[in-house]
Order: structure tokens, then sequence, then C-alpha cells
């Protein structure tokens, strides 16, 4: 069973640019994700203005009975978040490697256009690779 159910990339207005299943049990259409992206940067949001706590910046795990949720916001308001089995270690890491990916071969494609859906090849099999990297050094352990 893997260990990183999805990976979510959701733009600064809260649009979702990016989504992949990597095996979960009940596979979500089109429509569910874009719910679920816009779901997430809502309450991340909301827990912003919350909080007591000053300068927070929002929601970074959600934990359930059945699935973790780690969440990675870039300092452009980008966030990259993850869905994962309960207990998984090391998704931070995970989530910061994938937005240097995404700096790497998104942001500096002279073909993409900011805030849009991501469609670049050399994204796609860098970041399987970095996930079956990770599905390996979990089953190492």
């Amino acid at each position: 069973m893997a260990a990183i159910y999805s990976l979510y990339i959701i733009n600064k207005s809260g649009g979702l640019i990016f989504y992949k299943d990597y095996g979960s049990a009940g596979r979500m259409d089109t429509n569910d994700s874009l719910r679920l992206a816009s779901l997430w940067h809502s309450m991340h949001a909301i827990s912003q203005q919350l909080s007591p706590v000053p300068s927070c910046s929002g929601i970074e795990l959600l934990q359930a009975d059945t699935f973790d949720l780690h969440c990675f916001q870039s300092l452009t308001g980008t966030k990259f978040f993850v869905v994962c089995e309960p207990g998984t270690l090391h998704t931070e890491a995970l989530l910061k490697h994938v937005y240097e990916l995404y700096t790497d071969f998104v942001l500096k494609n002279p073909f993409y256009e900011m805030e849009m859906p991501i469609r670049c090849e050399l994204f796609d099999i860098s970041l399987a690779l970095a996930v079956q990297k990770d599905r390996v050094a979990l089953l190492g352990r």
C-alpha cells in the first residue's frame, strides 16, 4: 500500500493547478478534486484569520482516522498538500522537495503561464521519481 495517496497544488487564488493520484482506494473525479482544493484553500484562509497566535500561517496538518493531510504554503501563497497514510514520516521534507521541483521545472519553464494548470513533462517525471524514492525510503525502515 502506498504511503502517499495524492498530491495537490493550489494557486494563491484557490484554484487547483495540479493534482496527482498515487493509488488511493477511492479515486476522485475532476469535480471532486476541484472541490477539495477549493475547500482546503478556504479552510486554510479562515484558520489564519481565526488563530489566536499572531502571524499564523494556517493549517499545516490535518489528522483523521484514515488519512493525514500535510500542507506547505510558499511565500507566494501557492499551497502544496499531500494526503497520506496516518503517521507517514518526512512529509514536510517531501513537500519542500516538491516545491523545489515546482520552482525548477514549472516556474523556469518559459511556456508556463502563472496561476494556470501545470502541464510540464519534466515536472511530472521528477515528481514521480521523488514520490517513488519516498516510498522506497519508507519501506526500507
